[in-house]
C-alpha cells in the first residue's frame, strides 16, 4: 500500500536529474526484502527536509519499500558514470547497489537527494548481490555522525534498516546480517559522470551537465567570463577544502576514486574508512591499498589528481590555459583552509604568518611525538592551558623540547569568542575526547552481533552529537552554500 507524507510546509520536493536525460541513468525496481528492522532515522536532518513528520511504519514504507515519496521521482535511477579506481580507468562503474530514490529541499534551499545503499541489484551491479551488511551500515552511521560533529563537509546517514538477508562476504565473517541505508546528499555528481561523458565523446550531454551543476551547484560560475572554468574553480576550492577537513579531523576515506569524489566537495561513500590513532602519513584505511596510494598524507594529491581528470574531460568545453590557472588553486585553498580550521579546532584566532607558524610546528610535533590525534586537539584547546595539558596522560611528551615553541604559542595566541563557552561544556569537562577508533567500532559492532545490543551504538550517536554541539561555533559545516549559495528553488 502506497503511504503519503504528512503534510509539512518544509517538505519541498523538487526532482531535477530526470532532466538531464537518459543518458545519465537507468530506471530501477528496489529489492524486496524478508525483514525490515528501523535500526537508525536522522531525525535532526529529516526537520530538515519536511519529513520529521513520518511515523515509523511510513518511514519504513518509504525509505526499506521505497513507495515514491509525493511529487518526486516516480521510480528510482541507478545513475551512470566512469572512474578511475587505482588510478586504473574502469568503464563498467555506476549505482551497483543503490539509486537516486528522491530530490528535494532543506530549510537553506539546497538541492539535496536521497540516495540509497543496498537496495539491491542494478544493470551495473556487475555480478554483486547489490546488498549492504548491517556492519558496513553502522560503519557509516558512525563514520556520518562524527564527520559532521568535527564540521566536515559530509553526506549524512539518513536511515538504516535491517533487511533479515544472511550475507557472504570476504572481509567479515558470514553470513552475516544485511541492511539498506539512505544518505542525504548535497547531489550524487561526481568526477565520474563526467568521465563517461568524455569516454563515449556525448559532448553535448556533458555541456547539459556542467549548465546543470552551475544552476543547482555553483550558480556563481555563470559570473565568469568562461563558466566552465569558473565552474572547475569552484569544485578546485571545495575538494581541496574537504582534503584539508580530513586532514584536522584525522580521517581517512581509504578508496578515494574519481567515482568517489563529488563536484560539491562533499566528502561520503564510506566503506573502509578510519580514523587516525595517531600522526601517521602512511597510515591506511583499506586493507587492499597495498602501495599506501589512498593514505593519510597522500589524500590532498589523490584529490588533486582526480581533478587534473576532471581538467581533462572539460576541454572540450574550456581552455587548457584557464583550467591548469584554477588547478593551482588547489594548493593554497588546501593550506589557507588546514591553517583555519586547525585553529578554530585549538580554540584559538587565525589569519597571519605566525598563525601559520603555529600549525606547522603543531602537526610537526604531534607527528614527532605520536600523542593521540584527537587526545591532543583536547589537551590543547583554548591555549593549551596548564591546568589541562598537566592533567593529560600525556603530559610528559608535552614537556619534550619539540613542544615548547608550539605551547609558548598557543598560550599567547588570542582566543576565538566561542572558546569560553567551549571549556565550560560537558563534553570539554570529561576525562577524554570523543573518539571514533577502530577499536570503538569493534565494540560497538559486538554488542549489536552478539546480543542484538543497539545500546552502545546509540550511546555513542549521542556523545558524538553533544560533542559537535559543543564545537559548533569553532567548526561549523560548511560547503557550497557558503561560496554561491544553494542553486535556483522550484
Amino acid at each position: 500500500m502506497r503511504t503519503s507524507v504528512p503534510p509539512t510546509a518544509s517538505y519541498r520536493p523538487d526532482p531535477r536529474h530526470p532532466a538531464l536525460g537518459e543518458a545519465f541513468y537507468d530506471a530501477v525496481e528496489a529489492a524486496p526484502f524478508p525483514a525490515e528492522i528501523l535500526r537508525f532515522r536522522n531525525d535532526r536532518w529529516a526537520a530538515r527536509v519536511g519529513l520529521d513528520g513520518l511515523t515509523d511504519r511510513e518511514w519504513i514504507a518509504h525509505f526499506a519499500r521505497f513507495d515514491p515519496l509525493p511529487d518526486n521521482l516516480t521510480r528510482p535511477l541507478a545513475l551512470r558514470y566512469h572512474g578511475h579506481q587505482f588510478r586504473a580507468y574502469n568503464p563498467d562503474l555506476g549505482d551497483g547497489r543503490g539509486f537516486l530514490y528522491a530530490q528535494l529541499r532543506d530549510d537553506d534551499g539546497r538541492l539535496l537527494d536521497l540516495g540509497t545503499k543496498g537496495s539491491g541489484r542494478t544493470p551495473w551491479s556487475r555480478g554483486g548481490d547489490g546488498r549492504l551488511t548491517l556492519k558496513g551500515g553502522v560503519r557509516e552511521v558512525l563514520a556520518t555522525e562524527m564527520l559532521e560533529a568535527q564540521g566536515v563537509y559530509t553526506s549524512k546517514t539518513f536511515s538504516l534498516v535491517e533487511t533479515g538477508e544472511a550475507l557472504q562476504r570476504n572481509d567479515e565473517p558470514s553470513p552475516t546480517r544485511s541492511s539498506v541505508l539512505v544518505r542525504l546528499s548535497h547531489g550524487h555528481i561526481r568526477i565520474g559522470t563526467f568521465q563517461r561523458l568524455a569516454a563515449h565523446d556525448q559532448i553535448a550531454e556533458m555541456r547539459r551537465l556542467v549548465d546543470h551543476c552551475i544552476a543547482f551547484y555553483w550558480p556563481a560560475a555563470a559570473e565568469a567570463a568562461d563558466p566552465v572554468a569558473g565552474l572547475f574553480a569552484h569544485v578546485i576550492t571545495a575538494v581541496a577544502e574537504t582534503a584539508a577537513d580530513w586532514w584536522v579531523a584525522g580521517f581517512v576515506h581509504g578508496v578515494l576514486n574519481t567515482d568517489n569524489t563529488a563536484i560539491t566537495g562533499e566528502s561520503f561513500d564510506y566503506g573502509p574508512w578510519r580514523f587516525l590513532p595517531t600522526l601517521d602519513p602512511r597510515f591506511t584505511a583499506a586493507y587492499f591499498d597495498h602501495s599506501g596510494l589512498y593514505s593519510f598524507g597522500r589524500q590532498a594529491d589523490s584529490l588533486y589528481w582526480n581533478c587534473e581528470r576532471l581538467a581533462s574531460c572539460l576541454l572540450e568545453l574550456s581552455n587548457e590555459a584557464a583550467l591548469t590557472e584554477a588547478l593551482r588553486g588547489f594548493e593554497p585553498a588546501f593550506w589557507h583552509r588546514l591553517v583555519h580550521r586547525t585553529c578554530a579546532k585549538l580554540g584559538i584566532a587565525s589569519g597571519d604568518e605566525q598563525t601559520d607558524e603555529i600549525v606547522r610546528c603543531f602537526y610537526e610535533a604531534l607527528h614527532q611525538t605520536q600523542i593521540g590525534y584527537e587526545r591532543c586537539f583536547f589537551d590543547l584547546v583554548g591555549g593549551a592551558r596548564p591546568e589541562r595539558v598537566g592533567a593529560s596522560p600525556h603530559r610528559a611528551a608535552y614537556a619534550q623540547d619539540v613542544w615548547a615553541p608550539v605551547l609558548s604559542a598557543l598560550r599567547n595566541a588570542p582566543p576565538t569568542p566561542a572558546t569560553a563557552a567551549l571549556l565550560d561544556s560537558a563534553p570539554l569537562a570529561a576525562d577524554e575526547p570523543c573518539t571514533m577508533l577502530t577499536a570503538d567500532v569493534e565494540e560497538i559492532w559486538d554488542r549489536i552481533a552478539e546480543d542484538d545490543d543497539w545500546a552502545p551504538f546509540e550511546a555513542k550517536v549521542r556523545a558524538i552529537r553533544d560533542w559537535g554541539d559543543a564545537y559548533r561555533l569553532l567548526l561549523p559545516v560548511t560547503g557550497p552554500s557558503r561560496h554561491s549559495g544553494g542553486g535556483p528553488a522550484a
